[in-house]
């Protein structure tokens, strides 16, 4: 299983949301590339990206950020947050982003992920944010009234290759991560999971592991010294 160590963007600053609250916001680094960096020494293949401003607004608004990243250093990187065009996916692509995560996007409009994934192929991920079972939208704000495995199936179906599942009540919290969720995805889906939200300890990775996940996102448990990047991605060995 891989390890992505998580940068959250708001204003060129890397922070992190509780439970995706805007108002509740901790700023961890006012330059993220030395965070980066860190995780590369540690190990880390991939860097998992959020554009927090974009999930709201559905602008690159950290765009130069991102790209200074990836420039610095050999990790690969994934970037979701508001990402609802092809131009937008466009952009990222050929500014050096390996991975385009689609959120609100996937859930509103069908036709769009079909076309992007017909257009990019595995370059293009769906982030599944989980709120009360069902998938919520525009930076956790709403809740759509689609049911979270119902989507999950119509992705795979679509030709989705990789989804990235969050549950936010776990998110922030430092709680542990919802392993029986992540069970019931592996369990009914063929497709590469990560899961986010809640990984706050090394028992939470190897618990995952087990599972034969693609990938587990670790954000606020390193930035609060929970977790040890380079000890998470050797507890992922599974």
């Amino acid at each position: 299983m891989l390890i992505f160590p998580a940068i959250d963007l708001y204003q060129g600053q890397a922070v992190r949301l509780f439970q995706g609250d805007y108002n509740k916001m901790t700023v961890y680094d006012t330059e993220p590339l030395n965070t980066a960096k860190k995780f590369e020494d540690s190990g880390a293949q991939w860097l998992h990206v959020v554009d927090l401003e974009g999930a709201k607004t559905g602008t690159a608004a950290n765009l130069e950020t991102i790209t200074k990243i990836i420039s610095s250093c050999r990790l690969k990187c994934e970037v979701g947050g508001g990402i609802r065009s092809m131009k937008a996916i466009e952009c990222y692509i050929n500014s050096g982003v390996s991975r385009v995560i689609l959120g609100t996007a996937a859930v509103t409009e069908k036709n769009f992920v079909e076309e992007a994934v017909k257009n990019f192929g595995d370059k293009i991920a769906v982030g599944v944010d989980i709120k009360d079972g069902n998938a919520a939208i525009r930076g956790w704000q709403e809740k759509s009234n689609l049911e979270a495995m119902d989507f999950c199936k119509k992705m795979q179906d679509i030709g989705v290759k990789t989804l990235i599942c969050t549950d936010i009540s776990k998110d922030g919290a430092m709680k542990g991560t919802n392993i029986s969720l992540y069970k019931n995805l592996a369990d009914k889906l063929k497709i590469n999971i990560i899961a986010s939200g809640g990984v706050s300890s090394l028992e939470d990775v190897t618990e995952l592991a087990k599972l034969k996940l693609y990938g587990a996102i670790i954000g606020k448990a390193y930035y609060t010294g929970a977790i040890n990047i380079k000890e998470a991605i050797e507890a992922a060995k599974l």
